[in-house]
């Protein structure tokens, strides 16, 4: 028995907690690569002469990889382990972002900051919070998806002021090799403290009754077997998508992922830089929505363990929407107290729809239900895809945003309308499975 599991069995914590802990640095360690195109865009732009389109295409090829790879890591982690593929895919995305310094030809960035960046992050995307809080949580399974979901935030909170200065003081090579090294450092810390299952080191799930012998919804590796990664994943898809369930969740993240990665995330600084505003001074603006996210989704989380999730997207579907709405009004060269408020309000908002979109997902999927929330989240990011490349465009097309972020206050007002096709009175307990459960929207 490893030195590390005996520590864990000394300690009054209960090791969940401190798998958590670790999920939640790699989550920042793997946010700060999906924040640097905002910053790294317009000195790209200033040296090559690449046009905001070329540069919105590798983003998007980044965001599409990023959702479609989700599915199957998880199904990968219920093969081959949690710790062996999050430790491969830190490993890519450290790979892809040192590279970054070589680019010359557009191809090239689209094959780091796209096709590497894409498939690293996507390994430990949001399926990475489900599958560790299915595995390892019992009770508080909101609260931890909540908590790892916040580790997104926490990354733009560290690295975007630090790209910025980076991208200022030096140039944004250097702010690449930064980002590939805070990928690096996380990887020893996964091999030495996240185990696969509580069955590896001797302990019950959090929260477990005593003589459990693991969660309600098994997630632990071998859970899976023999069966081929890929085709467990397809198998999944194949079945929710018989189920309504799936595709109002799915379009409704979709919209979601167009809303706050694909657009904010992508074209924020961008936007802020067309007004006059130092880069600086917006990716300031840009982290402190990943300060209010942490509180958001934390608290979503909170929210989503003792109230009904249907209603919690809705609101924060609308409150979204109005902040897009006035969001091309507030933009300008300094920074003024109306664009404060609005930086309060979308950061409290930013993923706090991930934690009840979890839920809904295991409540109608059950055992799968980390599998289908990673298809749900594909749909986030080819939303946030179509997003980040649209938006490039109309800026080219046109000179500005403005058309972009109306378009986008509009998706959240159809986000609430398909969030309200999800009935209430079937969101009960954990289900055993795919096969009849079509319960959570209205019947045909």
């Amino acid at each position: 028995m490893s030195r590390a599991i005996m520590e864990q069995r000394n300690l009054r914590i209960h090791p969940a907690w401190i798998v958590a802990a670790v999920a939640f640095l790699t989550l920042v360690g793997a946010a700060g690569f999906r924040a640097a195109p905002s910053v790294l865009m317009v000195p790209l732009e200033q040296e090559f002469g690449w046009s905001r389109g070329i540069l919105s295409l590798a983003v998007s090829i980044n965001l599409v990889l990023f959702g479609l790879t989700a599915p199957f890591a998880a199904a990968l982690m219920e093969r081959f382990g949690i710790r062996r593929v999050t430790s491969f895919a830190l490993l890519v995305i450290g790979a892809g972002s040192a590279l970054t310094v070589f680019v010359r030809e557009p191809w090239q960035i689209l094959l780091t900051w796209g096709v590497l960046i894409g498939i690293g992050t996507g390994s430990i995307a949001l399926v990475f919070a489900a599958t560790i809080a299915s595995t390892w949580f019992v009770r508080r399974r909101g609260l931890v998806v909540g908590i790892l979901t916040a580790g997104s935030a926490a990354g733009q909170l560290v690295f975007l002021p630090v790209m910025a200065v980076l991208v200022e003081a030096a140039d944004w090579r250097t702010a690449s090799l930064v980002i590939a090294a805070g990928a690096l450092v996380v990887i020893p810390l996964v091999l030495l403290w996240v185990h696969d299952s509580p069955a590896d080191i001797g302990v019950r799930p959090y929260g477990a009754p005593p003589g459990a012998e693991g969660t309600e919804e098994p997630a632990a590796p071998r859970a899976a077997g023999s069966t081929n990664a890929a085709v467990r994943a397809l198998r999944a898809l194949r079945a929710a998508s018989h189920h309504r369930t799936f595709w109002v969740l799915a379009l409704g993240f979709a919209i979601c992922g167009a809303t706050t990665n694909g657009l904010i995330g992508t074209h924020f600084i961008p936007s802020a830089h067309d007004h006059g505003m130092p880069t600086t001074t917006a990716a300031g603006l840009l982290a402190a929505v990943g300060i209010f996210d942490i509180v958001g989704t934390i608290a979503s989380g909170w929210l989503t363990d003792r109230y009904n999730p249907k209603v919690l997207l809705a609101a924060y579907y609308l409150f979204r929407g109005i902040s897009l709405f006035v969001l091309p009004a507030l933009l300008a060269a300094t920074v003024r107290p109306p664009m404060i408020i609005f930086i309060v309000i979308y950061g409290l908002d930013w993923v706090a729809t991930v934690p009840p979109t979890v839920a809904l997902c295991r409540s109608a999927f059950g055992s799968d239900g980390a599998l289908v929330f990673g298809w749900v989240f594909a749909a986030h990011q080819l939303g946030a895809a179509a997003a980040a490349v649209g938006a490039g465009l109309i800026r080219d097309t046109t000179g500005e945003y403005t058309i972009a972020w109306f378009g986008a206050a509009v998706l959240c007002v159809v986000a609430v309308l398909l969030t309200v096709l999800v009935r209430r009175d079937t969101e009960a307990a954990p289900r055993p499975g795919l096969a009849t459960n079509d319960s959570l929207v209205p019947a045909d």
